[in-house]
């Protein structure tokens, strides 16, 4: 049975996964034409690239809002709390710079916020007109709808009434439905992970100042081992949390396989003494 593992022995986002499964052999290419369905790629632009974190060559994936887009920026918690180490970027022009347009878009626009910002109820619409193949749409519905219904509960709300940059983003939108893209392009046929380490201490949000996990991922991550470990930051997002805790069957250490593929995606921030990477392996389990 060929099987998909997620090591996240640095955490897990959308776009680490999106880089990870680009680096394993997907193809991002097709991927693009087919988000194409949803009709709001006048609002990013997409970009992968490979960049070396700590040793490890990785493909780093990235969401570039245009400034058609009103949506802020999915992370625009993390990344703020990264900005105040100015130093991350420096050795990867790249991505500095294509974050310097995602920063640009997020301030431009954030006073858009309620205007731009899309519903739960319009993300399933969206993806139900799409049409994708059977198994990306419902995959995207039971991502979407495991953080809808987390943060509805946090913030004590319906599910129809979940509307926020959690969710509404389109960075959200591009990385669930991008994994759920690849993962299907792959011929995967079934998921493992490993336990989710959340990372500690605390991040800025829209709502002040909050503990890491961030209250949505710890929600999300209800029934999955969490891992633990001491880096201060936060290494799993809201995204990253929805996509395995959906996805995989199983959690626990790499199963009996052969190796087919590997895959390293590459997270924004650079810690001193380990790759803040996600690995998958794809292979066959007998």
């Amino acid at each position: 049975m060929r099987t998909l593992y997620f090591d996240c022995f640095s955490g897990i986002s959308g776009d680490m996964v999106i880089g990870a499964l680009i680096d394993a052999g997907a193809d991002p290419v097709q991927m693009e034409e087919e988000l194409k369905k949803l009709n709001i790629d006048e609002e990013y632009t997409l970009s992968w690239g490979k960049v070396v974190k700590n040793g490890i060559t990785s493909t780093k994936f990235d969401v570039i809002l245009t400034s058609k887009s009103e949506q802020p920026h999915e992370h625009s918690h993390s990344d703020e709390h990264e900005h105040s180490h100015g130093h991350e970027h420096n050795h990867n022009d790249e991505h500095g710079h294509s974050h310097g347009h995602v920063h640009e878009n997020n301030h431009n626009h954030v006073h858009h916020h309620h205007h731009g910002s899309r519903t739960y109820k319009q993300i399933v619409e969206a993806i139900n007109e799409a049409n994708f193949n059977e198994s990306v749409t419902n995959w995207s519905l039971a991502i979407f709808k495991k953080i809808g219904e987390a943060e509805g509960h946090i913030h004590g709300l319906p599910l129809e009434k979940v509307h926020f940059h959690e969710v509404g983003a389109v960075d959200s939108i591009i990385d669930i439905i991008g994994a759920a893209i690849l993962i299907d392009q792959l011929g995967i046929e079934s998921v493992q992970s490993s336990a989710i380490p959340t990372g500690s201490g605390h991040i800025h949000i829209d709502h002040g100042i909050y503990p890491v996990p961030a209250p949505a991922t710890l929600e999300i991550l209800k029934g999955v081992p969490i891992a633990s470990n001491d880096i201060r930051f936060e290494l799993t997002t809201p995204t990253g949390a929805a996509i395995a805790a959906v996805l995989a069957e199983k959690f626990g250490l790499l199963p009996a396989m052969t190796v087919e593929s590997i895959g390293y995606g590459a997270g924004t921030k650079t810690f001193e003494n380990h790759p803040n990477v996600l690995r998958i392996i794809i292979g066959e389990i007998q």
